[in-house]
């Protein structure tokens, strides 16, 4: 969400996509195959807070019209096909925080000391990576792309990368700058973010793309 509005993030995912495309000079000619965005419906249900001592109906809340508009704003853009998987919301609940956790335990706080900023919402998404690894594997089988641009950042892909790979696919991870595992790169052909980082010696050079391969 941040402080845009979903036109805004629409607009501005589009854009941070294309840039990979205009990345490499000897790739001019190549063009963009289609944008898959990977998601779940928002939390629709009422649940209970357990310092607030009432239930909490994320159907009214910003999050939930921010989220149901972004996707709507998505379904426009050309070339964006938008993936959503399921939300596993039966045992959703507020949960504490670590930190607030280990201070009861350690008598630097106690229960009337707690803040609603202590608890957060806890529920599963599934199926969301099923449909990164059917999308992989379909697209590289059917030999309809020469290049995939995952931006992601967690390990759950290496699977579809081999897959990609396999099958002569070139396959960059973008993982906005996060840090990844060194056994990860075993498992992909490069690294590139587009995101702009803002270090103390923040430079062009910092904000520059690298590439592991």
């Amino acid at each position: 969400m941040g402080q845009k509005n979903p036109q805004k993030r629409a607009a501005e995912l589009r854009a941070y996509c294309s840039a990979h495309l205009k990345h490499e000079q000897r790739y001019d000619d190549r063009g963009l195959y289609r944008i898959f965005y990977y998601d779940c419906p928002p939390l629709a249900k009422t649940v209970y807070h357990p310092l607030l001592k009432r239930g909490i109906d994320f159907r009214h809340s910003d999050t939930y019209s921010w989220t149901n508009t972004f996707f709507e704003e998505l379904k426009k853009q050309r070339k964006v096909a938008l993936r959503l998987g399921e939300l596993s919301d039966a045992y959703a609940s507020y949960e504490i925080s670590a930190s607030a956790l280990k201070d009861i335990c350690s008598g630097a706080k106690t229960i009337n000391d707690l803040k609603e900023s202590d608890f957060s919402i806890s529920f599963q998404q599934k199926g969301v990576d099923m449909r990164i690894g059917l999308d992989i594997a379909s697209l590289a089988y059917k030999k309809q792309i020469d290049q995939i641009i995952l931006i992601a950042g967690d390990s759950d892909f290496v699977p579809a990368a081999k897959l990609a790979r396999r099958e002569g696919i070139d396959f960059i991870l973008d993982p906005m700058w996060a840090t990844i595992k060194d056994n990860l790169f075993e498992h992909i052909d490069g690294l590139m973010s587009q995101w702009k980082r803002k270090a103390p010696n923040d430079t062009a050079k910092d904000a520059a793309q690298t590439e592991a391969k």
